[in-house]
């Protein structure tokens, strides 16, 4: 079978990339179609799939509904040479839209709550959604739960081997603790009236991490000359081996919150909205640790940052919780080819 998989964001790179592989060496043919603003070119380039750009996408409401027209012809045309049988997205509107103009299988997949507006724009024109059982909020007939993580699609024991040798990349000894602080850039459509740490909290806590822990800063933007010197320079596709080896991760990422959790390391989330998976990974296994953006929470999260780097034996504790984590979640990859695999 032929299936269309379009990328909007790195992370989606990871959902699929195991999926495509499998399915690639039993067969059947993927096309990636990518955006192009962060690093999905090069993690696609990465692991050797080839892949159709469609652009940068745009800033703004008026600017990302203009593009959403944009995308959709650009899928059409596409399509239209390709002639997938299934498109396949993590949770955004152009491939659903596209498949139902053409009469075609569209599965999604999400965890993101919050993303309203890309539920209305999607929701409505996909096959099925596919989300964790976790997930707050139902979407009607079409939603399909499984127990799991998006995370696990790509970081189970089954694809991911950790690779001590980050350690050397990150000049650290093998018992020596660090940190992994993640700040975002709040441009995302689901992040609109987000402000996120303020500046003077993110200097506190790498301050106060940095009396206890060496403390590596991962930003999508321009950091303050103060902070730059704390910016991790790894090769990109290493980040998920200095999350495997950190003592902790902090910050405003509900992705690498989860991808620490499901590695074992302890998270520190900072967001007003939250994600049904973050809080499951809290109240289930206590290895993820949800605060909001007020100044009231931002002061916690760093108490809590500093009480989890104190912990002697962090490492030992939440290892322990991951195997436990892993014994009663599914493979997310799967679970992908059993499903998709019904529409052969």
């Amino acid at each position: 079978m032929k299936i269309l998989i379009d990328i909007n964001h790195p992370a989606h790179v990871h959902y699929f990339r195991n999926f495509s592989s499998i399915m690639q060496k039993n067969g059947h043919e993927i096309l990636f179609v990518s955006r192009n603003k962060e690093i999905e070119h090069n993690l696609l380039k990465l692991y050797n799939f080839p892949y159709i750009n469609r652009g940068k996408g745009q800033n703004g409401k008026i600017g990302k509904f203009l593009y959403m027209l944009y995308a959709d012809a650009k899928l059409i045309g596409i399509a239209s040479r390709f002639k997938p049988d299934v498109f396949l997205n993590f949770l955004h509107p152009y491939p659903s839209q596209v498949a139902k103009i053409l009469g075609k299988v569209s599965l999604v997949f999400s965890d993101t709550e919050h993303a309203k507006l890309h539920h209305k724009l999607t929701v409505p024109f996909a096959t099925k959604v596919f989300t964790p059982a976790c997930y707050r909020i139902n979407l009607g007939k079409k939603h399909v739960r499984f127990n799991s993580y998006m995370e696990l699609a790509y970081l189970h024991p089954n694809y991911f081997t950790p690779d001590p040798a980050i350690l050397d990349l990150l000049q650290v000894k093998p018992e020596e603790k660090y940190a992994i602080v993640r700040f975002v850039s709040w441009g995302a459509a689901h992040d609109f009236g987000h402000a996120g740490m303020s500046l003077v909290n993110k200097r506190k806590a790498i301050k106060a991490l940095s009396e206890h822990a060496k403390v590596f800063i991962t930003a999508e933007g321009e950091l303050p000359t103060d902070l730059e010197k704390y910016r991790i320079r790894i090769p990109f596709h290493k980040m998920h081996d200095a999350l495997y080896y950190s003592s902790l991760l902090f910050g405003e990422s509900a992705t690498m919150a989860s991808e620490a959790a499901v590695l074992g390391t302890p998270s520190i989330f900072m967001d007003n909205d939250g994600r049904g998976y973050t809080d499951e990974e809290e109240r289930k296994y206590g290895i993820v640790f949800n605060f909001t953006e007020s100044p009231e929470d931002q002061e916690k999260a760093i108490e809590k940052a500093i009480e989890i780097i104190r912990n002697k034996d962090v490492k030992t504790q939440f290892r322990q919780t991951r195997h436990k984590m892993l014994n009663e979640c599914i493979d997310t990859t799967q679970f992908m080819i059993n499903e998709v695999l019904k529409y052969a």
